[in-house]
């Protein structure tokens, strides 16, 4: 088989309709665009969201509220899901805790749950109250930026 041969299958090609070409071809007069109307006319174009004139639904529906589009979203992790997830682990670092994370967004540590055992831990954001109860324990905070 070469290019110069290749074929194809019987059936798979449809001429083009011809359109207007007299009321024999089934097509004629108004050239299968009905009757009247802005369809009907040529050049006629229409938005994919237009209503023929009614108030479109953008406009009927009430706006409320505002996203801030620059916030920053974090995974939450509180102190007892780090304890009870790395329970002999001395020094608790940022890919340690992506590890239990269900996304790559930033992590912050919350403060829930007890620790009772000297640990050191990197986060992009800690709590007033996580970082009290690490602290008290002997431990140490890291804050990483990014």
């Amino acid at each position: 088989m070469n290019l110069n041969n290749l074929e194809l299958n019987p059936g798979s090609f449809h001429a083009k309709k011809r359109v207007g070409r007299g009321n024999a071809s089934g097509n004629g007069t108004t050239a299968g665009r009905g009757m009247n109307g802005q369809k009907s006319r040529s050049g006629s174009k229409t938005r994919s969201y237009f209503e023929g004139g009614q108030m479109p639904l953008i406009r009927r529906v009430p706006k409320r509220g505002f996203t801030n589009i620059f916030s920053v979203k974090y995974n939450e992790l509180n102190l007892e899901r780090i304890e009870q997830a790395f329970p002999e682990k001395e020094e608790i670092s940022l890919q340690d805790l992506y590890t239990i994370c269900s996304s790559q967004k930033p992590i912050k540590v919350l403060g829930r749950g007890e620790i009772n055992r000297k640990i050191q831990i990197e986060a992009h954001k800690v709590s007033q109250e996580a970082k009290r109860k690490i602290e008290q324990a002997g431990g140490q905070v890291k804050l990483v930026e990014g």
